[in-house]
């Protein structure tokens, strides 16, 4: 099945070059120059993937990702910049961005980036032990027919324990699975967002392994 992807850029030396590295690996490629256009695109067809500048006009690319995030929650969207303050790359993923590449960057880096966010939102079934069901394509986790109201950011840490009872993952393993590669926040964050975990699930299923990090035991359900 053909990927179809929008890509919001104004500079076409930029666009001619990259459009081409993905049309190579068989992405339909629908460019446009400003954000105006590219949120008449969303209404008017279907994407399986978003590429947003920020510096683009009439809207920018944070008011497009922002459209996203409220009208179609589920498209993975990568931001493109050449600003690379913090404060700009936290706001684009509060908004919910998967990735942010800062400018200048290698086409085949973006392609391994568009692979690695395309890998992450491959829709998965449904999953349901003992009452527990994980919902993937809504990143939603229920309990006995009541959603336990995860974040996103819950819902990824608790898949991937969840997909791996066996386990042990370190505070840096997590990082690197749920976080975007250039997007490291302290290791700390994740005992913060498990604590949360816990006091949202009806039993201690999460168990600290002292020194290592963290695993699932689902006998206790």
């Amino acid at each position: 099945m053909s990927i179809t992807i929008l890509y919001l850029e104004d500079e076409l030396t930029i666009v001619e070059v990259t459009s081409e590295y993905m049309k190579m690996k068989d992405y339909t490629v629908v460019h446009v120059a400003d954000g105006l256009t590219a949120i008449e695109q969303l209404q008017a067809n279907v994407f399986d993937l978003a590429i947003l500048d920020i510096m683009v006009p009439e809207k920018s690319g944070l008011e497009v990702l922002a459209h996203i995030h409220e009208h179609y929650p589920s498209l993975p969207v990568i931001m493109l910049s050449a600003l690379e303050d913090e404060l700009t790359q936290i706001n684009a993923f509060n908004l919910f961005a998967d990735d942010y590449i800062t400018k200048p960057f290698s086409p085949i880096l973006l392609l391994k980036r568009i692979e690695a966010v395309l890998r992450r939102h491959k829709p998965q079934p449904q999953i349901e032990q003992k009452g527990l069901e994980l919902r993937a394509d809504a990143y939603e986790v229920w309990y006995n027919g009541v959603s336990l109201q995860f974040t996103v950011t819950e819902f990824l840490l608790f898949q991937t324990l969840y997909n791996y009872p066996q386990q042990v993952f370190t505070r840096e393993q997590l990082l690197t699975i749920v976080f975007a590669d250039d997007y490291y926040p302290n290791d700390r964050i994740i005992d913060a967002h498990i604590k949360n975990i816990r006091k949202k699930l009806p039993t201690p299923i999460i168990k600290t392994v002292i020194g290592l990090g963290y695993q699932i035991n689902l006998s206790s359900l």
